[in-house]
């Protein structure tokens, strides 16, 4: 029987993170992975974003979560030797001449001033897109390569012989007040980080998941720009071509892109676009998101050996560096979680025979 502190099922994005700052507070860790093509982590953009919606508001917790993105994942660059965080600004067209002057009268104390580089009155990009109102230029934003950043955390961990390749089997289970016995481990703690799948799960499909899914383009064009163009949709610089995103689709839970995603997309980019274009390619992925668009973090209402940690939806990049570390701080030092993101907020959800 191998000893540990914590199983952690899953490895993509948020098994990833709660497992690099498990192992940095010194916890023994085991990670049980189904290596496959068709997750969330892997279709996702990728994209952190400060400034986000139709109304073009501060995202949930920014000024906390913000200053931890950027050096989490140059952390994991170097540990891994391998480049995945690109920061890149992200521009934002205004929409109407209203929206330029409510933004045009920003004062350097404002909320919003630490993420913006610059502010245009006039079309700064016009060969691009369409902004005739000008727009902002954001900063503290880019994306992250998640399948490169996956794979080399993989090679990490394996290196490390903390991670096993296996289809995780919930019905070996053995549950007491001590820990959770799994083949051949046993361990204070089992935490499900099993993303888009969470919803079937055994032991949590009582909590009040919304899973989307997004579709995704890739799009070829003469211009090249180091800049991601953001309204509506995002249009996204990637190697010499761009990635186009996304749909919302709470109904058809594939990972099949559909004609209906492409034209949607398309109608968008023929909104936003003024360089022609090309498509090369159309993927999906299923996010694991949430009825109240907050991450589900915690420990089972019964079982208090069994933990979550999921549901980081659309905007897994920027909330895993920040819940990752807060989750390994509550189950290490026993700091109380965020009640924003604990699954005790759903636990009068949850009944014993469901």
């Amino acid at each position: 029987m191998t000893k540990v502190d914590v199983l952690v099922i899953g490895q993509g994005l948020a098994g990833t993170a709660l497992s690099y700052y498990l192992m940095r507070a010194g916890c023994r860790i085991q990670i049980i992975n189904h290596s496959k093509l068709e997750t969330a982590s892997q279709a996702a953009a990728g994209l952190y974003n400060p400034i986000t919606g139709r109304k073009m508001v501060k995202t949930w917790l920014a000024d906390k979560i913000f200053p931890e993105i950027e050096p989490f994942y140059r952390k994991l660059e170097s540990l891994t030797g391998q480049h995945f965080l690109h920061p890149m600004p992200i521009y934002r067209p205004f929409l109407t001449n209203a929206e330029r002057s409510d933004w045009s009268i920003l004062t350097p104390e404002s909320p919003y001033q630490p993420y913006i580089d610059q502010l245009f009155q006039h079309s700064a990009f016009g060969d691009y897109i369409n902004d005739p109102y000008g727009g902002i230029l954001l900063q503290q934003s880019g994306y992250v390569d998640l399948p490169v950043l996956l794979s080399a955390m993989q090679q990490y961990f394996r290196k490390r012989k903390v991670y096993q390749e296996e289809i995780f089997d919930v019905t070996r289970i053995r549950i007491s007040k001590t820990g959770v016995q799994y083949g051949d481990y046993h361990s204070r703690w089992l935490i499900f980080c099993d993303g888009a799948d969470g919803y079937r799960n055994a032991f949590f499909h009582w909590l009040p998941y919304q899973p989307v899914k997004g579709e995704m383009l890739l799009i070829d064009t003469e211009k090249k720009s180091n800049i991601v163009f953001n309204r509506g949709i995002f249009v996204m610089p990637f190697g010499d071509k761009y990635k186009v995103g996304s749909t919302y689709d709470h109904q058809d839970l594939t990972f099949a892109p559909t004609q209906k995603g492409r034209d949607t997309l398309q109608s968008k980019l023929g909104k936003l676009l003024t360089m022609p274009y090309r498509v090369v390619e159309q993927w999906a992925g299923v996010r694991p998101a949430t009825r109240d668009r907050r991450p589900f973090v915690g420990i089972h209402p019964v079982h208090q050996t069994l933990g979550i940690f999921n549901g980081l939806g659309t905007k897994g990049v920027s909330l895993a560096p920040y819940f990752a570390q807060h989750f390994t701080r509550f189950l290490t030092e026993e700091i109380a979680l965020s009640p924003e993101i604990d699954i005790q907020r759903f636990e009068s959800f949850y009944h014993p025979t469901s």
